[in-house]
């Protein structure tokens, strides 16, 4: 539970165990069952609504067509076949071949998906947190400077700061190999093997510093450098703990004056401002091996300098950022960095910073006033780890956003699993790559966009299906209610209702590669509680309004309601008007512009309508559809199919552009 023993042994005090414990608190909520999204609840009361209309209209039709025939065991099959083709028996298969596609799309990005939900939530994103390091910047950490109290470079400052790094148990972090690396690359013989270690304080995201304790081996006879303390951290946090400032120059050691804090922190403040993360190191004498009985370690430290860093930005951050903007994706940068440096950052990458804060300063603002706050801000620097928790479900709850979380720390852990698109990269701690939804390859913030564009390409062709399919099935349904209700027979018998479900799902496959518009994936989208009754309520109307054309046609011209015309003619014609609609239907859902004047749906969708349109209209011309119990159509059928159509693409369009002029939306 957050505790290590490398070696030695010792006398441990169990105070609490499990999910009571520090650890087990903070990250109690971590790896639990995400709850269902919007479009999880909005197709499961679609589900719920279609369950309702079945069991209404499969009670009525099997009432119905049990008063006309007297045959119970005939109209309970029939009434089943009218269930099938009320259900959108291929979303599923929609769903998660468009899922797949853009997985599959993503691994060539060097992109591993591990949950495809997250594919169709990034099409919804509008907010994406991230971390500083490794995300805006390349995380190549460099050594600037070490410099003393004065500002000149002092190699003291830089040894301390490597016996830190170097006898620190805990796994290093790109700021402790940075630190190693300058050393031994520069020639510094700072010999560590005459030190030993005898403990450590491990670093934490609420002190932001570690510190070892060293002593000299004991063949050393220099008694004056026994035993020290050697702190490492945040400006800020060792400058709290210090009480006293070595010179190093003349080696006085003096009272830490607060002109001398201001002048420090003045100091990190102008370095961090040019660009550059900046560490205070601290010591202390200790006299005594330390034991639990003594006062906090961590006090009256010596300030002994600060060292400098430079994390360079990426190339790729700005042209990535603008790119997501442009698609509606704002970006807050989360970090526990100093406020200035990621001021500094955020401006080389072209991130806004007119509102920015800081985790103490965000800890004073009440309910009401963190919410507004959280709204406003860009930038929050010095972050702990619930910090970035409350800000990511804050986004979610108060301001009802989609929210993604790039980030690959331990203190990430919190925010990746809250959010509803986690995201880390390979290089990242384990609990990060365990808890995240996508790992990203490569460190480079152009892959999301692209993942962006094609989230919203899956949610786009998803709701093509969904809005098509509960259209075309509430339609038809309708009308084969109306229609059992007026003729004095089943208007399709249940095996011809079957092949025709069978044949439209069949054509429904070419979906997920389908293209969309331009205009589509440049803003998120999301599920509108809402616009799918309403959408239904204005489109489904028009279908049935066809299918009630055909019915008068059906029994006016060619007098089909009359005892010595063959009923096969009225089911072969029912037959293929009904393939045809609900075949036809995609390219009238699929576009806000006319259908195949304006746009032109993909080549898969155009094979697909062909091919099941000729399979239907060939059916009743063969053996089998004989069997089935079609019959050949005379040819002036065929022509008012033609009329029928012009006329259904008309009225669609029509309605389609007054749906759009009132709600500003089509799928």
């Amino acid at each position: 539970m957050g505790t290590s023993v490398v070696s030695g042994s010792g006398t441990g005090l169990v105070i609490s165990t499990g999910s009571k414990t520090y650890t087990g608190t903070v990250f109690s909520t971590i790896g639990k069952h995400k709850p269902p999204d919007d479009f999880e609840i909005g197709v499961r009361r679609i589900s719920y609504v279609l369950i309702a209309v079945m069991l209404v209209v499969v009670a009525v039709i099997i009432l119905t067509d049990y008063y006309t025939s007297h045959n119970l065991s005939e109209s309970l099959l029939f009434g089943l076949s009218v269930a099938c083709a009320l259900t959108p028996q291929m979303l599923p298969l929609i769903v998660n071949i468009s899922l797949a596609k853009g997985a599959l799309a993503m691994a060539r990005d060097r992109c591993i998906v591990k949950s495809l939900t997250a594919i169709r939530d990034m099409g919804s994103m509008d907010i994406l947190c991230m971390d500083k390091t490794g995300t805006l910047t390349m995380d190549r950490v460099l050594v600037i400077s070490h410099l003393d109290s004065q500002g000149l470079s002092k190699e003291k400052v830089l040894r301390f700061a490597f016996l830190n790094s170097y006898f620190k148990t805990e796994q290093k972090n790109p700021i402790d190999n940075a630190i190693l690396a300058y050393v031994y690359t520069n020639g510094y013989r700072f010999q560590p093997s005459k030190w030993r270690k005898v403990d450590e304080i491990p670093f934490d995201f609420t002190r932001r510093r570690m510190s070892v304790i060293l002593e000299l081996d004991l063949d050393v006879t220099d008694k004056d450098y026994y035993m020290f303390m050697v702190t490492k951290g945040a400006l800020e946090e060792v400058v709290n703990i210090s009480g006293f400032i070595e010179h190093v120059d003349s080696g006085v050691i003096a009272a830490f004056t607060p002109e001398d804090q201001h002048r420090i922190l003045n100091m990190g403040e102008t370095l961090s401002n040019d660009g550059l993360r900046v560490l205070g190191v601290a010591t202390k004498r200790l006299k005594t091996h330390p034991s639990g009985n003594d006062n906090p370690l961590e006090s009256n430290m010596i300030f002994l300098g600060l060292i400098t860093f430079f994390d360079p930005p990426k190339d790729s951050a700005k042209q990535a950022l603008w790119r997501l903007a442009e698609k509606g994706v704002k970006a807050k940068v989360l970090t526990g960095d100093s406020l200035s440096l990621a001021i500094k950052v955020c401006k080389d990458v072209g991130i806004k910073t007119t509102h920015v804060l800081t985790g103490p300063e965000l800890e004073l603002l009440d309910q009401d006033s963190f919410h507004e706050t959280i709204k406003r801000v860009t930038v929050l620097a010095r972050l702990t780890p619930s910090q970035k928790l409350r800000v990511v479900q804050s986004l979610q709850t108060v301001g009802n956003h989609v929210v993604g979380f790039l980030g690959d720390g331990i203190n990430d852990s919190l925010a990746l699993d809250a959010a509803n698109v986690g995201i880390s990269v390979d290089s990242a701690a384990s609990v990060a790559k365990d808890l995240a939804d996508i790992i990203l390859l490569e460190k480079d913030l152009n892959v999301l966009a692209a993942g962006v564009e094609r989230g919203r390409l899956t949610y786009g062709n998803t709701m093509k299906y969904i809005k098509l399919s509960v259209i075309a099935n509430i339609g038809g349904i309708l009308s084969l209610l109306m229609a059992s209700l007026i003729i004095e027979f089943e208007p399709l018998t249940p095996r011809q209702l079957l092949t025709q479900t069978f044949l439209y799902s069949l054509g429904q496959i070419a979906i997920p590669w389908d293209k969309l518009e331009e205009d589509y994936t440049k803003t998120p989208q999301k599920w509108s509680t809402k616009n799918l009754p309403i959408f239904i309520l204005w489109n489904a109307p028009i279908c049935t309004l066809c299918d009630i054309a055909t019915l008068l046609f059906l029994l006016l011209y060619y007098n089909a309601y009359s005892p010595s015309v063959d009923m096969r003619l009225f089911r072969s014609a029912w037959f293929i008007e009904g393939l045809l609609m609900q075949t036809l239907i995609i390219h009238l859902i699929r576009t806000e512009k006319i259908p195949f004047i304006q746009e032109v749906a993909s080549w898969p969708v155009i094979c697909s309508t062909v091919s099941i349109s000729a399979v239907g209209i060939a059916l009743t011309f063969t053996p089998i559809g004989n069997f089935i119990g079609f019959i050949e159509l005379p040819a002036t059928y065929f022509g008012f199919l033609v009329v029928l159509f012009v006329g259904y693409f008309t009225v669609g369009q029509l309605v389609k552009r007054a749906y759009i002029m009132v709600y500003k939306t089509w799928l």
